[in-house]
């Protein structure tokens, strides 16, 4: 289990973190959900080593370290340039001194053109080209930030689909979306962070009071505005 414990991140006197506590376990998948600026992408860089200079812990329950066995698919993913998709691949596996491997297999359910340059590719594609590098080093666990953005709706539903397998696999997932939708529909339980803060943990058996909660908790000061003005503007 990866577990995080009293997380606290400030740059300066701005602290983007408060006390954050959550665990992703093995075999289950765990949302993250909150407003631009809620901290999500932080506690996904803390977590995976990206960041160190904060308060709490973050460790692997099983004493292991958590880069060896964790894959992490940033929100923006970086190529360097002129370097092809199948290259990409090929540094990424040596980067962690994996044994190269045939990408046939995985990439028939992506359709990438790997011997492309992988700066010319469309967001999607460089989208799911970082994600075929995770794939293909079967982790432990998966730390995806937005991975359903920029993918078409048929890329989408086979995420989806993708990520449930992985789970029924024993992969331990954390992502992050805007998409209530795309959360609800894949994940074991979902964690509300406001202001750097978590706000609460959802069970499945909770999610359908999620939207709600979460449109009362950022907007209701508009809502009543909402009222208002469709009650002035109605017939």
């Amino acid at each position: 289990m990866l577990e995080i414990k009293n997380l606290r991140k400030a740059y300066g006197r701005h602290v983007v973190l408060h006390d954050v506590s959550l665990a992703l376990l093995p075999g289950a998948v765990h949302g993250l959900v909150g407003a631009n600026g809620a901290g999500k992408t932080t506690l996904l860089n803390c977590l995976c080593g990206l960041e160190t200079d904060f308060g709490g812990t973050v460790c692997d329950t099983a004493g292991r370290p958590i880069r060896e066995h964790t894959g992490l698919l940033p929100y923006e993913p970086y190529f360097y340039p002129r370097l092809t998709g199948r290259e990409y691949l090929e540094f990424c596996l040596q980067a962690r001194n994996r044994p190269l491997t045939d990408f046939t297999g995985w990439n028939r359910l992506l359709e990438l053109p790997l011997d492309q340059y992988a700066d010319e590719y469309s967001a999607g594609m460089r989208k799911k080209l970082a994600l075929l590098a995770l794939l293909v080093q079967d982790f432990d666990y998966l730390i995806l930030d937005e991975p359903f953005n920029g993918l078409d709706l048929e890329a989408n539903l086979l995420l989806k689909e993708m990520l449930r397998r992985l789970r029924n696999r024993g992969t331990g997932i954390l992502l992050t979306s805007h998409l209530l939708g795309a959360l609800t529909e894949t994940a074991d339980e979902i964690t509300v962070l406001v202001a750097g803060r978590v706000q609460r943990h959802y069970v499945a058996a909770e999610f359908a009071t999620l939207e709600q909660d979460l449109l009362n908790s950022l907007h209701q000061e508009k809502l009543g505005l909402l009222d208002a003005l469709m009650v002035t503007s109605g017939p």
